[in-house]
């Protein structure tokens, strides 16, 4: 029986890993495409698009695994995931990405974790250390370096704000979702909260037919790349992850995804990026590693609560205590 245990959370722990790296490649390579696209398609009609295709292929994934709808009293909350999370998110990265490189825009979300120090400090009465201000001062002057490094010369680009608010977006989302993922599951709930997402986004619905005949061969299938891979493949990838690990450690591994991004960026759109950037990135990355950071005693007794939470599942689904560690597990797409 111990051995049978074993294996199992040995296969978990490798298959957590699988579908950490592969969300990490994908969201990578999504800022990049979402740059390549903006040469043809304006950011509406780009967001409108690329979510229309992932509703689809998420659509046809329900009718064939015969998904359950969600259940009436968890609607608006669903609604209000999909405008935070997919709606306002990716509206700010397009936006901010015709001004902003693929690789600052992924520095950028990267401080997406400090917004979530905050709302958990705010919302969750959770205390931050000195070192954890500290980190989220640092983090702020990193990613006003980066608005700097990317204006001509040095002038600020106010994008960049438009990317900042979209990390603040994704940090409430990843904050809340966590019951609900209990609840419905990863690929149950990623569907919900993209269609409701999509459904915000039918507002720039007038005129994205002649926007995608104008539009070359090349972006067209750029775009549906990442309708289906960053937008469906990766999400569900990462929220297999989350309910595999702990989220604390689960995003851990993304510090690595704007060195990716910067290097598919160069390889695809030879887009290389100032000394100014470069500073404020590392600068950025620095502070929210401190706001992070833990004493080990802290690390120890949060796995300890943590543990006795996974333990409670005669709780009614929704009312399960979130723990600090929990809510530091921001993506980024």
């Amino acid at each position: 029986m111990q051995l049978k245990q074993g294996l199992g959370k040995l296969m978990a722990a490798y298959g957590a890993l699988a579908a950490v790296g592969l969300t990490i490649f994908l969201w990578s390579s999504a800022f990049v495409g979402i740059r390549a696209a903006l040469e043809e398609y304006t950011p509406g009609f780009l967001v409108l698009f690329r979510y229309l295709v992932a509703s689809a292929v998420l659509l046809v994934y329900a009718m064939l695994t015969g998904m359950r709808l969600p259940e009436k009293r968890d609607l608006p909350a669903i609604l209000l995931f999909g405008l935070l999370g997919f709606t306002v998110f990716n509206l700010g990265v397009s936006y901010g990405a015709v001004g902003v490189s693929a690789g600052s825009t992924s520095l950028l979300v990267g401080t997406a974790p400090i917004f979530t120090a905050l709302l958990a400090a705010a919302f969750l009465k959770e205390r931050l250390r000195v070192l954890g201000w500290l980190g989220i001062c640092v983090s702020f002057i990193g990613a006003a370096l980066i608005s700097f490094g990317e204006g001509k010369g040095l002038h600020f680009e106010p994008r960049a704000l438009l990317v900042l608010l979209a990390a603040a977006s994704e940090s409430v989302y990843f904050v809340m979702q966590k019951p609900y993922l209990r609840r419905y599951g990863p690929i149950e709930f990623t569907a919900y909260a993209v269609w409701a997402g999509t459904f915000f986004m039918l507002i720039f619905s007038p005129g994205l037919v002649g926007e995608v005949r104008n539009a070359s061969l090349g972006a067209t299938l750029t775009v549906v790349y990442l309708g289906v891979f960053p937008a469906v493949v990766a999400y569900a990838s990462w929220t297999y992850a989350l309910s595999c690990a702990s989220a604390s450690r689960v995003a851990s591994s993304l510090y690595v995804m704007p060195v990716l991004t910067f290097l598919i960026g160069w390889w695809w759109l030879g887009e290389v990026p100032g000394s100014i950037t470069v500073l404020g990135g590392v600068i950025a990355l620095l502070g929210v590693v401190l706001a992070n950071a833990r004493k080990k005693g802290a690390e120890k007794t949060e796995s300890l609560a943590a543990e006795s939470v996974e333990q409670a599942d005669h709780l009614l689904p929704g009312t399960r205590t979130t723990t600090h560690s929990e809510t530091t597990g921001t993506p980024r797409r």
